[in-house]
Parts: structure tokens; C-alpha cells; sequence
């Protein structure tokens, strides 16, 4: 029937709106400390998306290179590498908000919420496009592209250059040196 939309569509909207109110939340919360403010979002990195599948996926054809215990210090960085480097640019924030323009299915389980960011100040709108994944009514973002750049997919160049230079363990010491230079930044304790 015209006008029928896939159940993807309006789950997918919702999972985006919800995180993008809960965000400006804590980032209006400007009484908590840095290392609050970044365990605060490590819940909604953990509430709102795919973190291991988004975390496999950076990896790709290198995943399998990887032990156990290998893969278990991977994804437990490669979360702090996000939750600390956007805590900190919690700091930078200014009232901005997010606003969405349109969603359509890719798929049964795949979506495209197309938003933009308005500044305040005025000036061109930031587009961001949040690739979602759902089954079952359980709904999690995938990737994030800010201004046409997917953020998995340049986790994913990054990742793999450094293992083509050194190995996976190179790409360990990396993430090991990443995440403590942010926590530092952030005074958060290693």
C-alpha cells in the first residue's frame, strides 16, 4: 500500500532521536566531572550502538589475526577510544541540536536517518547520516557520517595501515597510547 514504510524506518528515527536527546542531556550537565561525563556516555555508546559489531567490522580481514584475549583488549579499547575522545569534545559543545530531515530503508534491517546539527551561531548546517541496523525491534546505530566521512570506515583505514606496519600488537600499543593520552587530556585516572 502507498505511504506503508518498512518497521525499520520509524524504530530507526526513534533509536537517533532518543540518543540525540539523551546526549544534549548530559552535555548540558555541565556539574559533572569529565570522568562522569564520559562513563555517562560510555552508557549511551552501550545503550545506543553496535559497539562490537561496529568494533569487528574497524577490524575487518585483521580480525582473525587476533587471540581471544587479543580481540577482549581490542573492543575494550577501541570503546575508550571513543567514549574518551568524544568526552573530550563535550567540552566544545554550545547548544547545538540535531535535527532530522529523513529516513529510508536500505533493507528489512538496515536504515538511513539523514540529520543535520545547526549551530546556534548561525552558518551552514552539519549533515550527519546514522547507518542503523534493527531485528526483532532491537535497534542500534552501525556508523555515524559526519559531512559525507563514515567514522567506521576511517577507523577501519587507520586500524589496518598500523597493522600493515607492525602488526596487530602495533595496533594494540596504539590504542594503549590513544586512550591514555585522551584520559589524560581529560584528567581522568588510567
Amino acid at each position: 500500500r502507498a505511504g506503508d514504510q518498512p518497521a525499520i524506518v520509524p524504530g530507526a528515527q526513534a533509536l537517533v532521536k532518543g540518543f540525540a536527546d539523551d546526549g544534549v542531556r548530559l552535555l548540558e550537565d555541565r556539574s559533572a566531572s569529565p570522568a562522569v561525563r564520559a562513563e555517562r556516555f560510555r552508557g549511551l555508546l552501550q545503550q545506543y550502538f553496535a559497539t562490537e559489531v561496529i568494533a569487528r567490522w574497524v577490524l575487518g580481514r585483521h580480525w582473525n589475526q587476533f587471540d581471544a584475549a587479543q580481540r577482549d583488549e581490542y573492543h575494550r579499547l577501541f570503546e575508550d577510544l571513543v567514549v574518551y575522545g568524544y568526552a573530550k569534545r563535550f567540552g566544545e559543545y554550545t547548544g547545538e541540536r540535531l535535527r532530522i530531515v529523513r529516513t529510508t530503508a536500505d533493507s528489512d534491517t538496515q536504515a538511513t536517518v539523514f540529520s543535520e546539527i545547526d549551530r546556534p551561531a548561525g552558518g551552514q548546517p552539519i549533515r550527519v547520516d546514522w547507518r542503523i541496523g534493527g531485528r526483532d525491534g532491537v535497534y542500534r546505530i552501525t556508523d555515524v557520517v559526519v559531512e559525507n566521512v563514515s567514522l567506521s570506515q576511517t577507523w577501519r583505514s587507520d586500524f589496518s595501515a598500523t597493522i600493515q606496519q607492525g602488526g596487530g600488537t602495533a595496533l594494540l600499543d596504539t590504542l594503549r597510547t590513544r586512550t591514555a593520552e585522551l584520559k589524560a587530556d581529560l584528567g581522568v585516572s588510567p
